[in-house]
């Protein structure tokens, strides 16, 4: 989707304060998620004092729902599985094996613009997708993430999710690309708040297995390159629909 209004930087510029300072990328395999969300909160506050650069986790998570703040009660599964609430945005979801997560820790560029990082995340996940042959990747304007437009009887249907929060000037949590995980417990929750679409992996779509480790590589690069403004968000917009946090307060846990 196109931002609904200009960004606050030109398209070429890095969204970075350290404009200049290499990422730091840390590998760290199968995490649980509350490890892994504590060690968000513990590097978010060092990189907001200034005592470790810019950082990405990538990871993989065990089975687990995270609820974030405009999670409704209906979203929530049916199967009898905890659900993590989480200071995120966004509704509920679902990570697993098989689905590449990355947690971005950057100190954003004054004025703070969520809206233009978002749209460099989504680039990047649209870049990576269409490069390894999901090529009418794109964006629904209204709902964040990536997005496969439908065809025959298949509805519309995602394979990429987005959830942040900043702190501080600083970010959190990220992005789910799934590549060849499981779609069986999607089954159970209403995902992200939407029961007018579908949920896809690359592998799916691909009809050939696309690990989390394929992805890896090409998704760091690709997201060094839209966060440092050499690759600049398009539109890929192929549909429209309404948002699904639209209106919405924060729900209290059911």
């Amino acid at each position: 989707m196109t931002a609904p209004r200009q960004p606050f930087f030109p398209a070429d510029r890095s969204i970075r304060a350290d404009a200049d300072g290499l990422l730091d990328v840390r590998r760290l395999g199968e995490v649980d998620y509350l490890e892994a969300w504590d060690l968000q909160a513990e590097l978010a506050a060092q990189r907001a004092r200034g005592e470790i650069p810019d950082t990405v986790l990538l990871l993989q998570h065990p089975s687990i729902y995270t609820a974030g703040k405009r999670t409704q009660p209906e979203d929530r599964p049916t199967n009898g599985l905890p659900v993590i609430d989480v200071d995120r945005g966004g509704r509920i979801t679902w990570h697993g094996p098989g689905q590449l997560v990355a947690y971005p820790i950057i100190k954003l560029a004054d004025p703070v613009d969520v809206v233009d990082y978002v749209r460099r995340l989504e680039e990047a996940l649209i870049h990576v997708s269409r490069e390894v042959g999901v090529t009418r990747a794109g964006r629904i304007d209204g709902r964040s993430g990536v997005w496969v437009p439908a065809e025959g009887e298949r509805p519309d249907r995602k394979i990429a999710a987005i959830g942040i929060r900043i702190t501080r000037g600083v970010t959190m949590h990220g992005i789910a690309l799934n590549c060849c995980n499981t779609l069986e417990f999607y089954d159970y929750i209403v995902p992200c708040g939407i029961d007018d679409a579908g949920v896809s992996t690359l592998s799916q779509e691909l009809a050939r297995t696309v690990t989390v480790e394929d992805m890896e590589e090409p998704f760091l690069h690709a997201l060094e390159e839209v966060l440092s403004g050499r690759m600049t968000v398009a539109d890929h917009t192929f549909g429209s629909a309404p948002d699904p946090c639209r209106g919405l307060g924060r729900s209290r846990r059911s």
